[in-house]
């Protein structure tokens, strides 16, 4: 899957809460990590493990430390703003409703996320060009949205509506995926469906792909590498040759050899 060509590269990637107070929170230490372009990593991890911290400061929402280095395909990205982040990183997060505009149609959502992360000028968002590749887009979803182009994204039900973020969030074609435990809200049926899109068009689209999920079967299923983090810290990195044939016990244990702690986490499901 992966060119070996290091497309994501995070050097001392520190974050602090609440900082010099009673209330001071590291919730990323000191992070190295390099990932190939077309790596589909999973992340794993109890709540405050990092791991939303982690695709934040990817993403620009909030600088890492002093020192800290977000690095996309050679490009230092680390000092711009979020705006300019997103013409690097897409990202798809756990509410559907985060990330999509409701009162917009789907056409109009779609041309704003192709427009991310460019200046805007006085050209009309939509034409037939655009249209025409909003339709190509949605088509291999088969979900009929191709057809429903001027339907208002708000009266669309969960799954179609984190369908079109998955779009949304791909259709300019950044470097980097980033899903942010996208299929968390969504019932079993409606998740195993999104997933299954995620799937489709992160091979299509050959795309560098991060997701975070509390689920360790769904972590062990999907992508060619997994990641497990502990306050703050990645302590189990396991390869696609290594992941192979593991079990969630398996993983448990890989887990407490590494931080020296038992796993007693039950808010991490391990079935979907």
């Amino acid at each position: 899957m992966s060119e070996n060509r290091s497309l994501l590269q995070l050097r001392g990637i520190t974050k602090i809460f609440s900082k010099g107070t009673l209330d001071e929170v590291i919730a990323l230490d000191n992070i190295k990590l390099d990932v190939n372009a077309e790596d589909y990593i999973t992340i794993i991890g109890s709540n405050g493990a990092g791991k939303t911290t982690l695709l934040n400061v990817i993403a620009g929402v909030f600088p890492p430390e002093r020192g800290g280095k977000v690095i996309v395909d050679g490009t230092d990205i680390t000092g711009l703003s979020e705006y300019k982040h997103a013409a690097y990183v897409g990202r798809v997060y756990q509410d559907p409703h985060i990330g999509t505009a409701a009162k917009m149609t789907i056409e109009e959502n779609l041309a704003m996320a192709i427009l991310r992360g460019q200046p805007r000028g006085l050209s009309p968002a939509t034409n037939k060009q655009r249209r025409e590749l909003f339709s190509s887009a949605l088509a291999p979803l088969r979900l009929g949205l191709e057809d429903r182009l001027n339907a208002q994204v708000g009266v669309l039900s969960s799954g179609q509506r984190q369908a079109v973020a998955l779009v949304m969030a791909t259709i300019s074609k950044p470097a980097l995926l980033l899903l942010d435990e996208h299929t968390a809200n969504l019932d079993p049926r409606t998740a195993q469906i999104v997933l299954d899109l995620t799937e489709m068009i992160v091979q299509q689209e050959k795309m560098t792909t991060v997701m975070v999920t509390h689920n360790m079967e769904l972590a062990l299923r999907y992508g060619n590498r997994l990641l497990m983090m502990h306050e703050g810290r990645i302590v189990v990195d396991l390869n696609q040759e290594q992941r192979a044939g593991l079990t969630i016990n398996d993983l448990i244990t890989a887990f407490e050899q590494a931080s020296g702690k038992k796993f007693d986490e039950d808010n991490i499901l391990l079935t979907p």
